[in-house]
């Protein structure tokens, strides 16, 4: 069964996102089957130069999505990617006909900092008619820190971001090497 629908915001951003992130060298050889083809820009490089990205991270998981994490300071800064040159060209390539409506639409504008997962699993063929990506699953989810948690030596956040309540258990000489 196929449904029609307006291609929502937040998933042309996951999907300008993870397309050029695949490409740039997280989703292993470029030449793979089900991978996408070479000649994409540096993403991460390209998120870490967003004013307001606080830190970019990306992963492979075991089930085979393709991952970033990319923390912003806070909406203003998702905004900065999301309307950079890479992105609008990215979101005119794959995502043809998308993008109408505002970005975070229903996001306080004082919310922040903001942990932007996006994901994606690459496929033979392309599935959806949203895009001529071949992908099975495309997913981006916003998270903003909560209150507590605990960490010994590093934090997965980027060194910087404040989280509320989170309890240092690293020996004070490890914390003093670590600087």
């Amino acid at each position: 069964m196929t449904h029609s629908y307006a291609t929502p915001t937040y998933v042309t951003l996951a999907g300008t996102i993870l397309a050029t992130l695949a490409a740039s060298g997280c989703a292993g050889p470029k030449s793979a089957p089900g991978q996408p083809p070479g000649g994409f820009p540096d993403l991460p490089a390209a998120l870490r130069n967003t004013p307001g990205c606080l830190g970019v991270e990306t992963a492979r998981t075991s089930s085979g999505k393709n991952v970033i994490f990319a923390w912003f300071e806070n909406k203003k800064a998702v905004e900065n990617w999301y309307y950079s040159k890479l992105h609008r060209e990215s979101m005119r390539t794959f995502f043809p006909g998308a993008g109408a409506g505002k970005p975070l639409e229903g996001i306080p504008d004082d919310a922040g900092p903001i942990l932007t997962i996006a994901s994606i699993t690459f496929s033979q063929n392309p599935t959806f008619a949203e895009t001529n990506l071949p992908i099975s699953q495309i997913a981006i989810e916003l998270y903003t820190p909560m209150k507590g948690g605990i960490f010994l030596g590093e934090t997965f956040a980027p060194k910087g971001m404040k989280v509320p309540d989170m309890q240092n258990y690293t020996p004070a000489a490890a914390a003093a090497s670590m600087k």
